[in-house]
């Protein structure tokens, strides 16, 4: 690791012009790319307090060894100086977006002296329009299917195409007239060009002409009393009519934009764009990307669109979940590639807000499914586990662990949650919810929740003899606790179950029930979502326990640090670690599990009030007298006599009200009558 105060630029050297600047690494290989207004205080920012920097960018420059700047003249320069930078070094520093599938596309190869409508994913070939991206290759093949009715173009491949024309006879779509098979010359080169082109403009958007003039065709046709042709024409029309149908009306029909929403969490982001062309959603695209360094909505777009229309097409308008930092200078970028003005906006209302909320579900989907995919790889969770073990210089892999997590509002309706992941992978069935009593600060209530827990793990313990077989085991070696044959008494049968699975008391599981009981399984690992505060008092917790054997850490969500009891200074997990990454889905679940418990026991105490605690009074009498005074507060002050009123309220009942609503105690004679 390098000392970054060893390449440092001397004091003066750096100019304050607009530039771009490159980290390099003791290789030479460019590591990160960065852009900034003034060169001279963008990198003496790197140098000035280490210590405060984000933990990804201090290992960033320890990583390097020395920096280099390019100056500019403006900052649209520099937005393309940068963007060409990271195509070529790919510098690992830097945010890179990647498809998290290849999306397929329509292709129609007018490059070719007979142009060919198919499938293609990949890299774009010159000649080549292409319409889409899809979600599935067989919505592709479904809108070709129908167009080829009113647009015969040859789909074919060349080796299919050369062996008709050598034999003088079209292929099947050729005699369904689904093809206008130029291969045996019924068409002309000009006329399927011709055809291919007509196709190309109604993917493109320019649908009605096609469809007035099959009317009036059709029309034409019935008016010479040409029904069988005029029938085809109304198939036809009414397949261009389906074709459209498949791509749904979101906006006006003069819009042509790009949506563009993120879904992010502290490691990754996803980023969903919706093609809209002609008021239409022409296709569908996702990207996922590592979160190297510290960026936020803003920065994530801004690099986004820089790596996506760096060779893709550019529409007029842009909606955008944020704006860039560097906003006029990326659309004047983008403007001068596109030739026109480019608009970028984020959606405030209307139409375009909802289809942006609409493109954000997904985004949020895609991410999901992405952390699912990960997470499902049992390679992937061996390696967390075993990079978890020995950041944390533990004895072996925390195939289970147990993280706590505390959540509240202003210390109202306090509760912990308890998430079990076993082998990397979630344990619902194993997931604990507390309500916590002394609420004193999220420590003291790490403490409780702690204490709890392993309370109850003694307590079940006890009650299996695991307790007293361990106290055996500690007393002697030398065959104490064993029994005449020598094995190891009432643990195990002859094949190897525990005896608790034949209805004995060895294991965790209750021999009334025949269920696991709750809080018998210890875990390896302890995590609570916290910095070192939190740490230190769960490990307090399980130090007044008496238990020594299980690992505790903290993991504080501002920087991802890990932080372990007692230690000043937090474990740094690299940004690229498995074992980080299970660390924060751990996390997460739990803030998750105890939110959502939170919330329903805010949304409990928030419906209770002072009437629910009324002897006698139920539920349909609390509803009438709510109808008769229209609100609690008129209620409240209501006499006795006027509470009387009400149909089945006596005079007991008015006055236990009158008392509990003003915090009063009844009267004596309330309570005899």
């Amino acid at each position: 690791m390098a000392d970054p105060a060893t390449y440092r630029p001397a004091p003066g050297s750096i100019p304050e012009s607009p530039g771009v600047y490159r980290f390099r690494d003791p290789g030479g290989r460019v590591i990160y790319v960065g852009k900034a207004k003034s060169l001279r205080q963008r990198l003496n920012s790197y140098f000035a307090d280490f210590a405060g920097l984000h933990p990804r960018t201090q290992t960033m420059l320890t990583t390097a060894a020395s920096v280099d700047w390019t100056v500019v003249g403006t900052e649209v320069e520099a937005l393309q100086l940068e963007y060409s930078w990271i195509k070529e070094f790919d510098p690992r520093f830097n945010v890179k977006y990647r498809d998290d599938k290849s999306y397929p596309y329509l292709a129609v190869t007018m490059g070719e002296d007979f142009p060919r409508v198919q499938v293609m994913r990949g890299a774009k070939r010159k000649g080549t329009r292409y319409f889409g991206p899809y979600s599935h290759a067989w919505a592709i093949r479904e809108t070709v299917d129908l167009l080829l009715r009113v647009f015969p173009v040859r789909t074919c491949s060349a080796g299919v195409f050369k062996r008709a024309g050598q034999i003088g006879r079209p292929c099947l779509l050729g005699y369904i007239d689904k093809c206008s098979a130029p291969c045996v010359g019924r068409v002309t080169p000009e006329e399927h060009r011709a055809l291919a082109e007509d196709f190309c403009d109604f993917m493109a958007g320019n649908t009605g002409r096609f469809i007035k003039r099959l009317e009036r065709e059709m029309r034409e046709a019935a008016a010479v009393e040409e029904y069988e042709r005029a029938a085809r024409l109304r198939d036809d029309i009414q397949a261009l009519q389906r074709a459209l149908e498949k791509q749904t009306v979101v906006l006006g029909d003069d819009t042509d934009c790009d949506v563009i929403a993120l879904a992010e969490d502290p490691l990754e982001a996803a980023v969903q764009v919706f093609y809209v062309r002609g008021g239409r959603i022409r296709g569908q695209r996702g990207w996922v990307v590592d979160k190297v360094e510290e960026a936020g909505p803003g920065e994530l777009v801004e690099q986004f669109l820089l790596q996506m229309y760096g060779e893709a097409t550019i529409p007029r308008e842009i909606l955008v979940p944020a704006r860039p930092p560097d906003e006029a200078a990326l659309i004047e970028l983008l403007s001068e590639q596109r030739g026109s003005r480019v608009d970028l906006r984020v959606p405030q209302r209307g139409d375009k807000k909802s289809l942006m909320e609409t493109v954000e579900r997904n985004a949020k989907e895609s991410l999901a499914q992405h952390k699912l995919r990960r997470a499902s790889d049992l390679t992937t969770r061996s390696r967390a586990l075993q990079e978890i073990a020995d950041a944390l210089d533990l004895d072996q892999a925390p195939l289970r662990i147990e993280c706590y997590d505390v959540s509240h509002i202003q210390g109202e309706n306090v509760v912990a949650s308890m998430v079990v992941f076993e082998d990397g992978l979630a344990r619902k069935s194993e997931y604990r919810r507390f309500s916590i009593r002394t609420a004193e600060g999220d420590v003291a209530s790490i403490y409780e929740v702690i204490c709890r827990r392993f309370k109850r793990y003694l307590e079940e313990r006890a009650a299996t003899g695991e307790l007293d077989a361990e106290k055996e085991d500690a007393a002697g070696h030398n065959g104490a606790g064993r029994d005449e044959t020598g094995h190891d008494g009432a643990a195990h049968d002859a094949d190897g179950y525990d005896a608790a699975e034949r209805g004995g008391a060895g294991t965790p599981i209750d021999p009334e029930t025949g269920r696991p009981r709750k809080f018998a399984y210890p875990p390896n690992l302890v995590v609570v979502d916290g910095g070192p505060a939190q740490a230190a008092a769960a490990q307090r917790a399980l130090d007044e326990l008496g238990i020594d054997d299980i690992a505790v850490c903290g993991l504080a969500k501002r920087l991802e640090e890990v932080w372990l009891p007692g230690d000043d200074q937090p474990v740094i997990l690299p940004r690229s670690s498995e074992g980080l990454y299970l660390l924060q889905r751990v996390r997460d679940e739990a803030h998750r599990f105890a939110i959502t418990y939170h919330r329903t026991k805010r949304s409990k105490s928030l419906k209770e009030s002072a009437l629910d605690h009324v002897p006698g009074l139920g539920p349909a009498r609390r509803q009438a007298l709510l109808r008769h005074f229209g609100s609690v507060k008129r209620l409240r002050e209501a006499s006795a006599e006027e509470i009387r009123e009400v149909p089945g309220i006596g005079r007991a009942t008015a006055e236990a009200i009158v008392a509990a609503l003003r915090g009063e105690s009844p009267s004596p004679a309330g309570q005899g009558s």
